[in-house]
């Protein structure tokens, strides 16, 4: 028998062996048990909302909301001198959050002309519309708000497209460039090259009826500031190979979001790179074997490396207003769900009358968040398949739940599910949850 493993083998056993040298560490238990406990001393709240309409509910809480948006703020605006906050729509798109977003001085980043035609609706009046794949339908929208949108131009194509439009409206539209932070693969699909940002102003300055006023550029998933500091690195050496007569016109810089919660990434077992792995080889992925956090830095460190980069590398290249658009890190903690049990069916697996359909996908297979029981609140968790009454197997809120028990007619909690949960959510076989705001 020949011992000798193929090449592409070997590699992939390479592979194999550095995922498990960058597994991510185990979740602490008092770091659950924190937020756990944070839920349960607010239950009373929570289930008061279930008297006027019954689960399931997306608890928008408010007070939350606003206690994030001014903490963001507070972040950054001791440390840069002119600064813009922008709530990023797609991250949550229900109007209660943008109006409340609103009353706390953001404006709103948009990236399709529904979201466009809400903000509007909302009375919003610093717009930000960013974006691929704009339709013409939707840039003369933007051009006939011109007073309250800054269009964020994706493409040389686009730029054509919109001197066009703003032309027959007999018009000058505000604009700014976005920048691609990745140019190879996926990421391609954002922006131009930054390489091309020279070019690319020449064409706007030919352009009779496009007016470039800043730049733009996002990344997401930011776990620490480093991607957003080492763009920022990036494109002062650009601004500082530029026309004077260019740079001078640079009014803004947009930084864009992704800032990731300061709790972390929750994984179970089967969302780390060990898991990934034994589901290709066919294995059962185990739900029993513990969880998983890649950690977050706090956003106060967000604010002070990033205005740090700023003041060193951009300033005195241009003093410009800086643009925040903050997404995920002002909704997540904002919006919850609240189930309730329908059925159990074994000690270890009850149903409830809500489906995953509510958040859009199937996300705690791999992602972990704690399950609350407020009818029987305990600082426990005990293995129990928590299932949705959707016809697939896919179907998953949880493989434990933290209480006393669980039983037909208790109302589980979801926390923190205010982020790319509400916006994804689809019709699919049962209704969607109502919204209380609280």
């Amino acid at each position: 028998m020949n011992d000798a493993l193929p090449a592409e083998n070997a590699g992939l056993i390479s592979r194999i062996s550095a995922m498990q040298v960058n597994a991510p560490p185990r979740l602490p238990r008092e770091k659950a048990s924190a937020l756990v406990s944070y839920y349960f001393d607010r239950k009373d709240r929570y289930l008061q909302a279930l008297a006027t309409q019954p689960a399931p509910v997306y608890l928008l809480d408010s007070q939350r909301l606003r206690h994030r948006a001014v903490q963001f703020k507070n972040a950054f605006q001791s440390r840069l001198p002119e600064l813009s906050f922008y709530y990023a729509v797609k991250s949550n798109n229900h109007p209660g959050v943008a109006g409340i977003l609103l009353e706390e001085g953001f404006g709103l980043d948009v990236s399709s002309g529904l979201e466009l035609e809400m903000a509007l609706g909302l009375g919003a009046g610093d717009i930000v519309f960013s974006g691929p794949g704009k339709t013409d339908q939707e840039l003369r929208l933007a051009a006939r708000h011109r007073d309250r949108v800054v269009v964020l131009i994706d493409s040389f194509g686009e730029l054509q497209r919109l001197d066009t439009i703003a032309a027959a409206l007999n018009t000058t539209i505000r604009c700014g460039v976005r920048l691609t932070v990745d140019p190879n693969g996926l990421w391609r699909k954002f922006g131009i090259d930054i390489s091309m940002l020279p070019h690319f102003l020449e064409k706007a300055g030919n352009s009779g009826h496009v007016r470039v006023q800043g730049l733009q550029f996002h990344s997401s998933w930011n776990l620490s500031p480093d991607p957003q500091t080492a763009f920022i690195r990036k494109l002062a050496r650009v601004l500082a190979d530029l026309a004077e007569p260019f740079r001078s016109q640079i009014e803004f810089i947009d930084i864009g979001g992704g800032y990731w919660p300061e709790q972390g990434e929750w994984l179970q077992f089967a969302g780390t790179p060990q898991g990934a792995v034994e589901k290709s080889l066919g294995e059962q992925v185990r739900a029993d074997n513990g969880y998983y956090c890649y950690p977050a830095a706090a956003i106060d460190d967000f604010g002070q490396q990033i205005s740090e980069t700023v003041e060193a590398c951009i300033m005195p290249l241009c003093r410009c207003r800086i643009c925040l658009e903050p997404g995920r890190w002002i909704c997540n903690d904002a919006m919850h769900l609240l189930i309730s049990v329908v059925d159990e069916k074994a000690a270890d697996l009850v149903i409830t009358d809500a489906g995953t359909n509510a958040v859009g996908w199937e996300r705690f297979e791999t992602d972990y968040c704690p399950v609350l029981n407020l009818t029987r609140p305990a600082l426990e968790e005990r293995p129990c398949y928590i299932l949705g009454s959707l016809c697939t197997p896919h179907d998953v809120w949880g493989f434990a739940y933290w209480g006393a028990a669980i039983h037909p007619g208790d109302t589980l909690m979801i926390p923190n599910q205010g982020a790319y949960t509400y916006s994804l959510r689809q019709q699919f076989i049962k209704p969607l949850p109502a919204v209380v705001t609280i």
